[in-house]
């Protein structure tokens, strides 16, 4: 079966009807698709300078990838490279000034080794990617907590609910991996928007300040298979 990544399940829920079945008939077949909009090595520059930022609390890894593809973008001629280039610039441009420790806690944080294994949760049958940018742990009043953020690029970026959705699978990925060994911090469970420049905690999902729409979205799709 093809391992879904939340990407997968957000175009699943703008298809018609139509689309709708022939995309869950097809679930069973492990197909890769690659577009701009999937991230990987599109979004790669600015996501890494991101992530290297947010670890390091050094906003020099944006500065410098910021050059670096300017000076890259006036030496290519290829229509495709440029707006590749212009739109990664773009990014970085509005996290040049950003203050990442509002996306962490107080105090002292350690990074932990993810393992691809571990990303991958069944859920209604289905399997399901999460790929956290980093997850972290730290102390709160004498408890271990662990936390986690993923920076997402998306052409045009996606809405609070979809990103939602993010939170959403991200707890999940914690509860199944760390909740034996760590209590779940869900005001730094988070995805970061990087197009809109905007995040959501899984908090928020709690609190009911963003709708959680990620299991309805699976059950109508495990009742089209």
């Amino acid at each position: 079966m093809k391992n879904l990544s939340i990407k997968d399940i957000i175009r699943f829920r703008g298809k018609s009807d139509v689309s709708k079945k022939y995309f869950a008939s097809n679930i069973k077949i492990d197909i890769e698709k690659n577009s701009v909009g999937d991230g990987g090595n599109y979004w790669i520059t600015s996501l890494s300078a991101i992530s290297n930022s947010y670890k390091l609390n050094d906003l020099q890894f944006i500065h410098e990838k910021k050059y670096e593809l300017e000076a890259k973008l006036e030496n290519t001629e290829y229509k495709r490279t440029k707006t590749m280039y212009e739109r990664n610039i773009a990014i970085l441009y509005k996290y040049e000034d950003y203050d990442f420790r509002k996306l962490q806690p107080s105090g002292e944080i350690k990074f932990i080794k993810k393992h691809n294994i571990d990303s991958i949760l069944t859920i209604k049958g289905l399997q399901i990617k999460a790929t956290p940018t980093h997850v972290i742990t730290f102390q709160n009043n004498d408890i271990k907590e662990v936390g986690a953020i993923w920076f997402i690029a998306q052409l045009d970026g996606y809405r609070q609910d979809e990103l939602g959705m993010f939170t959403d699978i991200l707890f999940r990925y914690l509860e199944k991996n760390y909740s034996k060994k760590y209590n779940i911090n869900t005001q730094y469970c988070i995805a970061v928007d990087v197009i809109n420049n905007f995040d959501v905690s899984y908090l928020k999902l709690q609190n009911g300040e963003i709708p959680s729409i990620l299991d309805k979205t699976l059950d109508e799709l495990t009742k089209l298979m």
